[in-house]
């Protein structure tokens, strides 16, 4: 199966399928096994809109081939997110929290546009044969050399919040952790590789992660 351009589109379809089945069982576990509240509905709904971006990404917005290692890769990241964080949500004997809600939806807002925005500001800038061989540092990159894993980062932790449970914040932190360990380094390899004095120049003079402070 092809998809844009002649990319194969069968691994997406797979990570796609495995979406719709984490929101099937998602949904039984927020309303048929718990109290229907704000809290699972604004999880649910977060989870809807985090399928629907992250789909939009792969075949619409950013279409690009994928190989099974990393569909699997994916999926279960995904597994993690729209299955834990419900789970944890279902467990949770605390009381409900507006605030951590509110926040929780701030953050999520937030990281899944810096997320999307980064990735979409640099996309003609890739597409431009004339740049082939340069490195992207402009748009939201110039302000972290990682911004769009900043935002994966913020709106993760936004779904922990919503979810009300301090465990939750379990998943945020081991994507951090995951990130400073092994996704940065490989990539800032890869770019190192790639783009040699380039991207020499351009680390030293910009944050690794946060912008402003790493």
């Amino acid at each position: 199966m092809y998809g844009i351009n002649g990319q194969t589109t069968k691994e997406k379809i797979f990570i796609l399928i495995a979406q719709i089945v984490y929101l099937i069982v998602s949904y039984y576990l927020l309303f048929i096994f718990h109290e229907k509240n704000y809290i699972s509905i604004g999880l649910f709904v977060a989870l809807i809109i985090t399928s629907l971006r992250l789909t939009a990404m792969m075949f619409i917005w950013l279409p690009r081939g994928i190989g099974w290692k990393e569909a699997i890769g994916n999926s279960t990241a995904f597994a993690i997110y729209f299955l834990g964080f419900p789970i944890l949500t279902v467990m949770n004997n605390q009381d409900s929290n507006m605030i951590l809600f509110t926040a929780g939806w701030m953050f999520f807002l937030v990281g899944s546009t810096l997320n999307t925005a980064s990735e979409l500001l640099r996309k003609p800038f890739k597409d431009n044969p004339l740049n082939k061989g340069k490195l992207y540092t402009g748009g939201l990159f110039k302000y972290a050399i990682h911004i769009n894993y900043f935002g994966d980062c913020l709106w993760v932790l936004g779904l922990a919040l919503i979810s009300n449970n301090l465990y939750s914040l379990l998943i945020p932190v081991g994507l951090f952790l995951l990130f400073m360990t092994s996704y940065i380094p490989n990539s800032d390899k890869y770019l190192q590789n790639k783009y040699g004095e380039q991207f020499t120049a351009y680390k030293k003079d910009t944050k690794k992660l946060i912008p402003f402070i790493w």
